[in-house]
């Protein structure tokens, strides 16, 4: 994976950030989400290479990224502190505004950078997440069963991390095989990259804080957010699986437009794991958007 790509650790203040560098041109942040690591990018990194300089990092607690003890609050997993990771991370390679492509647990972190950084964030493309806090406060029997994990992985530590510490392969192989598409989008080399890091017990504290997180002080910063009427000010693309349950559980577009100016998206013929599952579609709706210049 990643032929032609350079690996990097980079310290960027309290964890160093684990990512790989490919191509040339404006800069392209690629965020995965839980419980993977940037091999989520595999399938679309080399074309979207040609055009950017792709960087797909690994998240604070993810992948080879540092993974700190979680502090009583969650502050350090707030997607806020995730976030300015980023930020540093791509300010090192020189890129002081740049295009941000997120899944999942990475788009949550790549909306609160918009939001906290709007003069780095050029455009933003988010992949089957609606905002946090609609997705908590509009929970129904459904989306609750589908997400279980969302209330599981909240639980105060160690609990969850225990669970999942005893047989991390088999919470793998439920997690991310459990959808729409069963296992059948992994590749072997992809599939034993998130299993070597969940092998980790750190990575798997590192997980549930930030989902600790997202249930209290992101919740937090993003009401502080409606009541200042402060949205996410760059042009936006919202693209969800239409068979997940972002897409059958909520309105997307219009739980977005309460916390963006500019945004537009649809439903791709897919699951929830949209650059494994629907690679070329994906590239079809992002490179468009990206290349659309922004005044």
């Amino acid at each position: 994976m990643f032929h032609h790509f350079e690996q990097h650790t980079i310290d960027v203040g309290d964890v160093p950030i684990h990512c790989v560098k490919g191509g040339s041109g404006p800069g392209l942040l690629l965020l995965h989400g839980h419980p993977q690591t940037h091999a989520i990018w595999h399938k679309v990194a080399p074309q979207l290479a040609e055009r950017y300089t792709v960087i797909a990092a690994d998240l604070r607690g993810y992948g080879d990224s540092g993974k700190p003890a979680g502090l009583p609050d969650h502050s350090n997993y707030s997607k806020r502190a995730m976030a300015a990771d980023q930020l540093r991370l791509m300010r090192h390679f020189g890129h002081e505004r740049f295009l941000v492509l997120a899944h999942d647990r990475g788009a949550r972190v790549a909306y609160r950078m918009a939001l906290d950084h709007p003069a780095a964030v050029s455009r933003l493309v988010t992949l089957d997440i609606a905002p946090t806090l609609a997705m908590y406060e509009k929970t129904s029997m459904a989306f609750a069963t589908a997400y279980y994990h969302w209330f599981f992985l909240i639980r105060p530590a160690p609990f969850p991390e225990t669970l999942i510490n005893s047989h991390p392969g088999d919470y793998l192989k439920h997690t991310i095989g459990g959808r729409s598409a069963g296992l059948a989008p992994f590749t072997d080399e992809a599939y034993a990259e998130y299993l070597r890091c969940l092998q980790d017990p750190a990575t798997v504290h590192g997980i549930c804080e930030d989902y600790r997180a997202s249930a209290t002080i992101d919740l937090e910063h993003e009401r502080a957010d409606l009541a200042a009427g402060r949205k996410i000010a760059c042009p936006m693309l919202a693209l969800w699986g239409a068979h997940g349950a972002v897409g059958q559980c909520f309105d997307p577009l219009a739980e977005w437009r309460a916390l963006a100016s500019d945004v537009r998206g649809r439903a791709l013929d897919c699951g929830h794991y949209i650059p494994e599952e629907a690679p070329q579609a994906l590239l079809d709706e992002v490179l468009p958007f990206l290349s659309t210049q922004t005044p």
